[in-house]
């Protein structure tokens, strides 16, 4: 857990008992969590956030606020939370979108997430490849990717879970949310009008204005919470030994479950570099801003 979120909140959320309208926002971090928060938001009649508003006021993070402050809130509760499936409140009552972004920009997007927030890391000055190691451990925030991942894969074909991925946001965000309101059970407020409104609302360049919407105030000369928001960011950042050792441990992982096969673009890509075709950099080079 990050510094500075209580233990109690931590034990009491995963004692929160789910009910009915109970709406769960589901990931690993930095898979996409606030972008699904805010879409989720926006579909069921949130007014846009103005700068100053918070996000987590309304949709707060169910490890950090506990059971009382989730309790707390009106109907339907909007609940984010990073635990895997087998620690998370789970139950028919309440429905739970997933997201998961592919492994090779997640660990990139973390060390950026994890350097960047001082107040909850003593990571400022951190090396790639020293986070690199870490998240290929499973020795950071909420554990390991692979066994979250796998732990709501497991649920994919339940009648009150979405999955879906980061990926296929990207490719096809109106479609994306066309399907997460019918999920809702918003199907007759889902007109090519509703979508494209919540699609602009939610878009990149609208969610990286007033980013203190999202998160606390990071230092001067960090990149900001909502960064680059791409696919494919990985390329510019990990050494070819760490794609292989990347793909290696998705490959062995995953093997048998199907989860594997979330990203055949990006896995296609990652064996062409870990072949040496060439496409990513070495993780040893000084880490611009921004990057």
């Amino acid at each position: 857990m990050p510094l500075g979120f209580p233990p109690e909140g931590f034990v009491s959320g995963m004692a929160y008992e789910p009910r009915p309208g109970d709406v769960f926002v589901a990931t690993y971090p930095k898979c996409g969590t606030t972008w699904m928060q805010y879409v989720v938001y926006l579909l069921l009649g949130g007014q846009p956030l103005a700068g100053g508003r918070l996000l987590g006021d309304v949709f707060p993070h169910l490890e950090e606020v506990g059971r009382e402050g989730i309790a707390a809130l009106p109907p339907p509760r909007l609940i984010k939370t990073h635990l895997p499936r087998t620690m998370a409140p789970f139950g028919e009552v309440a429905r739970y979108i997933y997201v998961v972004r592919n492994p090779f920009d997640c660990v990139v997007s973390f060390f950026h997430h994890t350097r960047g927030f001082v107040k909850h890391y003593d990571f400022a000055e951190g090396r790639f490849d020293d986070f690199f190691e870490c998240f290929i451990a499973g020795e950071v925030d909420f554990g390991d990717y692979f066994e979250h991942l796998l732990t709501w894969y497991a649920v994919i074909e339940a009648d009150n879970v979405f999955f879906t991925t980061y990926e296929r946001m990207k490719q096809d965000p109106e479609g994306t949310i066309a399907a997460v309101g019918a999920f809702l059970g918003l199907t007759g407020e889902m007109g090519p009008e509703r979508v494209a409104q919540v699609a602009e609302e939610s878009g990149f360049d609208r969610m990286r204005r007033n980013q203190d919407r999202w998160a606390s105030r990071r230092p001067e000369g960090m990149p900001p919470f909502v960064r680059k928001g791409i696919v494919g960011d990985w390329k510019s950042q990990l050494s070819a030994g760490q794609v292989r050792r990347l793909l290696d441990a998705l490959q062995t992982r995953t093997r048998g479950s199907g989860a594997s096969d979330l990203w055949p673009d990006v896995v296609a890509e990652a064996r062409a570099v870990a072949a040496g075709a060439g496409g990513a950099t070495n993780a040893e080079a000084p880490v611009r801003d921004g990057a």
